[in-house]
């Protein structure tokens, strides 16, 4: 059994370390580990004054990631795969970039006793963008106690960061550039992201190719939309990332009921055609033919149901933590194709 990866995501506020964590860990079968930054009752005033509060802010933050971290990490590496928004090295560069040199005296001694009991991760995935896209984020996003950071202090810490990395040898660092990239709204984008961390770990490429099924006079008229999924993983993935992004909440039982309710429907539907079927079959004389005059006047509505169950389940599937593609690959080499089963 390969032993369990703790891969942690790192770069500047606003740069999108807690949206890739979200995005990532399921498809690294791991456990996710989120900083809990916002229970930090100096973070408000320390971006109203960062002398003043700077040294409250900083050890808060200090003692609060070493109890999270120190609870956590050795627990969940024991069984599965981890994957963080922030490691605790990084602690430093805050320290650094706010405190006196008396008060970073006193941290690096509370820091340095601290950092001993904290495992490594094996990988740190950085991300870095320019600061005018990491302003355009924080805007979107709009953190109460956020919209007090100065300009000038978000260039410092974005060198901080880049300075940080660049002497940062305690683990492998994977730098991703993220200016061009929106991996909400894009499977490709993070599809790719996914194919880099997974090359970084040595794992390469899980994903195996769809079977090709050719046919005599196959088409050549076939479409390909240009930033559309193209695999039943992507479109499953894309789905997951647009219920992250309208905050839909996980509910097994009210999904499995809407899935029941649709394929309902759907069978309401196919009766309706096959109430046509046999209307059309004594005008035409053969039952081939009936048919296709009923689905021609119900195939509008067939669709429809058919492309909201396909919703539907692709929601279950990602409650349940299945990828389907996957499932469906393996269930092909068990069983023969139904293509195969009605002799095509």
């Amino acid at each position: 059994m390969p032993k369990p990866r703790y891969i942690v995501i790192e770069g500047p506020i606003g740069v999108g370390k807690t949206t890739l964590a979200r995005l990532i860990h399921p498809q690294l079968d791991a456990q996710l580990l989120l900083e809990v930054f916002e229970e930090n009752p100096f973070l408000s005033d320390f971006y109203a004054d960062r002398a003043a509060y700077a040294f409250q802010t900083q050890i808060f933050f200090l003692l609060s990631r070493y109890r999270q971290q120190h609870q956590v990490i050795t627990r969940v590496l024991q069984n599965t795969c981890l994957v963080s928004d922030y490691t605790f090295a990084k602690d430093q560069l805050f320290a650094q970039l706010n405190l006196s040199e008396h008060e970073l005296s006193v941290y690096d001694n509370l820091h340095r006793v601290l950092a001993q009991r904290i495992p490594p991760p094996d990988l740190v995935v950085y991300l870095r963008a320019d600061l005018e896209v990491l302003l355009e984020r924080i805007a979107i996003r709009d953190r109460s106690y956020e919209r007090a950071m100065e300009r000038d202090y978000l260039a410092a810490l974005q060198d901080a960061y880049d300075q940080f990395f660049a002497e940062y040898h305690q683990t492998p660092v994977l730098t991703i550039d993220t200016n061009t990239l929106n991996i909400v709204r894009n499977v490709q984008d993070l599809n790719h992201v996914i194919e880099r961390i997974k090359s970084a770990l040595g794992s390469g490429t899980h994903q195996r190719a769809l079977p090709r099924v050719e046919s005599p006079g196959e088409r050549s008229d076939a479409v390909v939309i240009e930033g559309h999924p193209s695999r039943l993983s992507d479109l499953q993935q894309q789905h997951r990332v647009s219920g992250l992004e309208m905050g839909l909440e996980v509910d097994l039982y009210q999904d499995f009921i809407s899935l029941q309710a649709v394929l309902g429907s759907l069978a309401g539907e196919l009766g309706q055609v096959w109430k046509a079927q046999a209307k059309w079959l004594p005008e035409v004389g053969n039952r081939e033919e009936a048919q296709a005059r009923a689905l021609d006047e119900g195939r509008s509505a067939l669709r429809t149901q058919l492309a909201t169950s396909l919703d539907y389940l692709l929601r279950l599937a990602n409650d349940l933590g299945v990828g389907l593609e996957e499932a469906y690959l393996e269930s092909t080499q068990k069983e023969p194709f139904v293509q195969e089963a009605r002799g095509h």
